[in-house]
């Protein structure tokens, strides 16, 4: 369940969109779905959001928006190439305004050293380009990386749609 500063956000996001008149795309890998989930929480969200990617194995990954497979097999799924190939290949596929994706590892298994639990990589693509962050939230719990996970992204498009 989302808490109340996520859903606030969301509201943000979709009445900005909506003002600008753009279309956003959503391609998720560790939040399944909880980004789009969180938009559409928000009635009239249709008039900004085309849908969404749930690409949570690697083989999604490049079935549904095109992530080249020796990209996820030299820098593995959780990377800054493969978050920024998810969000370029998302925009392209739906011919929206902006895509926004994330990939991550939420634990509480399938942490290393080099990428450990509560690591996820953020791409937003619009025409003019793509951007990156790197968050390390931390071993918080499941549930609570994938939360964070879900506000940084919405604070990212915001970014994009400052006033």
């Amino acid at each position: 369940m989302l808490d109340n500063e996520t859903l606030a956000l969301a509201k943000k996001v979709n009445d900005r969109l909506i003002l600008a008149g753009h279309m956003m795309v959503t391609a998720e890998s560790c939040t399944g779905g909880l980004i789009a989930g969180a938009i559409t929480s928000v009635s009239g969200s249709s008039g900004m959001l085309y849908g969404g990617f749930v690409t949570y194995s690697n083989d999604a990954k490049t079935a549904m928006i095109g992530v080249p497979a020796a990209l996820i097999a030299q820098y593995g799924a959780v990377s800054e190439p493969v978050a920024r190939a998810m969000a370029e290949g998302a925009l392209r596929k739906a011919s929206v305004d902006l895509a926004i994706s994330v990939t991550g590892i939420a634990g509480p298994g399938g942490g290393s050293d080099e990428k450990p639990i509560g690591l996820v990589h953020f791409g937003l693509a619009t025409p003019d380009g793509t951007h990156h962050r790197e968050e390390r939230f931390g071993d918080l719990g499941r549930d609570m990386v994938r939360q964070a996970t879900v506000r940084v992204a919405l604070e990212m498009v915001m970014e994009v749609y400052a006033p």
